[in-house]
């Protein structure tokens, strides 16, 4: 079987069904400079750009920076960057899949042997945008960096190293400047490198015009991507999509069909530099991104904590799993709709309609078959989870309401039934469900919760909720005690399904006994 590359996609034989690059693929100049390979960035900033060079709009590729020595750049070269994005999964209720053939990788070139070569497309007029993606302890700052160093360790360094170099090449010229668009999941991460970037200069006692520049003629913006990116198809799905495609491509990918990458920016120049945004409603360029933090932390994020306890204790392993079970679906269902949506709106600044719009969305995501997206994953940091996202939509409901939540209230027993933890003889901490059997919890309260179980339930619940040092308050509403002790003692007594049962099937909120 051949591979994908240039001479391949000449021959034309390709099946009807494969989206094909811009028949000038190759000529087009590179206008953005990418730090960092991993799926997210080649799932959602270039396919967003393939998409636009696709329909004759931006007109511009991108040179990757590979940060590491380790790991080989071959299968790019081998390619001439060409690697297919098989799109799958739900979307608007009804199942899709797309492939395409992405031609927005220009060249990758690692750092530690090609500084010198990455630093000259510094020079190029046309290059006007850095997108990164070097994880969350990529933006630090590190006092003993370089700029002079072949390469500079840490992203920031480096990133200014070929700032300053454009800044000296063009004397300076305001048109010259970068949209600088990280996309590490870290909350401000625009505002978080340029205050680093800016500390970097003035420790390096570089000019005040540089620094001038740098303020004036860049953007640096806080972006907020959201797409599930698995990344390499498993090893069977791969060889038949390879049969199916006709050519072997050992960078294929594949991704979910929801995308989002929200870009904060004030100036109308940034969405000018960023022509490549006008093709798809994934992206969105606005003045404040605080509006798609919510709907994600809240309706995506905070549905999967309230969640994963109680799917983990009913014996459900997976997310596709427990949409596909009447009661975990309708669970879910109810806990999203009748309770965290209207709680999210009557915080203010989202619309009804958004919300239900994006929640109808993670409906979607979650039905998706081709993600394994695995429960006992999911409680990973499960109290730190359950503060940041869901107290104050438990306070926010009460507030809303004036009662206290019923699908929250059982999710949040499910919490405190699932950390009933037990240390095992290889210091971790167990679990124990009917349905399953153990399960290693991973938490840092584990300990905490070991003390707590050796009391009778009511005093588990009021102990943990009134606990400020977890919650930051003290999580006594009116109602919420009880009905998470209700939950609980539902949960111990009897199989977990009958009492989702319970739930789910009753019109109105339960009445407590």
């Amino acid at each position: 079987m051949e591979r994908l590359n240039n001479k391949f996609l000449q021959k034309g034989t390709l099946p009807v069904e494969v989206e094909v690059p811009a028949a000038n693929w190759k000529e087009l100049p590179v206008k953005v400079i990418q730090f960092g390979t991993g799926v997210l960035l080649r799932g959602l900033p270039e396919y967003f750009i393939d998409k636009a060079n696709r329909k004759q709009v931006f007109n511009g590729r991108i040179v990757v920076v590979k940060s590491t020595a380790s790991g080989r750049t071959d299968s790019f070269e081998e390619q001439d960057g060409l690697y297919t994005l098989c799109v799958k999964g739900i979307e608007n209720g009804k199942e899709i899949e797309e492939i395409s053939i992405n031609s927005s990788i220009k060249e990758v070139l690692t750092a530690s042997e090609n500084w010198g070569e990455i630093l000259r497309y510094a020079e190029e007029p046309q290059l006007r945008v850095v997108i990164s993606n070097t994880t969350e302890v990529g933006i630090m700052y590190d006092k003993d960096d370089k700029i002079t160093l072949n390469p500079p360790h840490s992203y920031p360094a480096k990133l200014l190293a070929f700032l300053y170099k454009r800044f000296q090449y063009f004397g300076g010229d305001k048109e010259a400047g970068m949209v600088i668009l990280p996309t590490e999941l870290i909350s401000d991460n625009g505002k978080k490198l340029k205050e680093i970037i800016v500390k970097l200069a003035e420790q390096h006692r570089l000019e005040a015009a540089f620094l001038h520049w740098l303020e004036d003629a860049n953007y640096f913006c806080n972006t907020l991507v959201d797409r599930i990116v698995p990344g390499k198809l498993p090893f069977e799905e791969h060889q038949k999509m390879q049969e199916r495609v006709g050519y072997q491509d050992d960078l294929m990918i594949m991704a979910e069909p929801f995308r989002l990458w929200a870009i904060e920016a004030k100036d109308p120049k940034v969405a000018e530099i960023l022509s490549f945004s006008a093709v798809d409603d994934g992206m969105v360029i606005t003045s404040d991104i605080s509006k798609f933090k919510e709907l994600k932390l809240r309706l995506l994020n905070g549905t999967h904590t309230f969640s994963c306890g109680l799917a983990v204790l009913a014996g459900c392993e997976t997310v596709k799993a427990a949409m596909a079970d009447p009661l975990l679906e309708g669970f879910i269902k109810k806990l999203l709709m009748e309770e965290i949506v209207p709680t999210v709106v009557s915080r203010g600044g989202i619309e009804n309609e958004e919300a239900k719009l994006f929640a109808e969305k993670v409906l979607d995501r979650f039905r998706n078959q081709s993600l394994d997206h695995k429960w006992i994953n999911i409680t990973l940091n499960y109290t730190s989870k359950m503060e940041m996202r869901n107290v104050a939509l438990i306070k926010g409901f009460y507030d809303a309401v004036g009662e206290a939540p019923e699908f929250m209230a059982m999710g949040f027993a499910a919490y405190i039934l699932f950390m009933k933890a037990k240390r095992s003889i290889d210091n971790t901490y167990k679990g124990y469900t009917n349905e399953k059997g153990y399960y290693t919890i991973n938490d840092e309260y584990a300990a905490l919760f070991e003390g707590l179980w050796s009391k009778e339930p009511e005093q588990v619940v009021e102990a943990v909720l009134n606990d400020q040092r977890i919650w930051k308050q003290k999580l006594t509403l009116p109602g919420f005690q009880e009905k998470v002790l209700h939950y609980l003692r539902l949960l111990m007594d009897n199989k977990v399904k009958e009492v989702i049962k319970e739930a789910v099937n009753n019109k109105k909120y339960n009445q407590l006994n």
